[in-house]
């Protein structure tokens, strides 16, 4: 049987639901990046050579690297599927369909659909993937 695998995700959590043997697992990846409405805040730290730029661009540095590690715990969990549904608000389903399909492994072949989605509860996210991977 195969092993399905579909992924809410945004830029807080992803929630991977798998499909196996007619049995469904639920797990949860917690997102550790920061918020840029926090960083806004934090002002001027005594850095007299650009101040706000420097501070901007080093946050962008680090969210950059926040978001790829996210992406690739999230990748590294499903690696071992047949089948992956990816789902979810905003821009960050993007970049992980883009992070797979720049891995040179054969994952990128697993993606079956992309699709945008409101936020969702867990009960609606695990019906969306039964239906997905079972039309009827």
């Amino acid at each position: 049987m195969k092993k399905q695998t579909g992924i809410w995700i945004d830029s807080t959590k992803a929630i991977i639901v798998t499909l196996q043997d007619g049995k469904e697992a639920v797990s949860e990846i917690l997102s550790d990046l920061e918020n840029s409405v926090y960083h806004d805040k934090e002002g001027d730290k005594g850095s007299f050579s650009g101040g706000q730029l420097d501070s901007q661009k080093t946050f962008d540095e680090r969210k950059k690297h926040q978001i790829n590690s996210y992406l690739k715990d999230i990748i590294s969990s499903v690696s071992a599927s047949d089948e992956l549904y990816i789902f979810g608000p905003a821009e960050t389903k993007t970049k992980l369909q883009q992070k797979i399909n720049a891995e040179k492994s054969t994952i990128a072949s697993k993606l079956k659909s992309v699709e945008t989605t409101d936020s969702m509860t867990s009960n609606q996210i695990i019906a969306k993937v039964k239906k997905f991977y079972n039309p009827k």
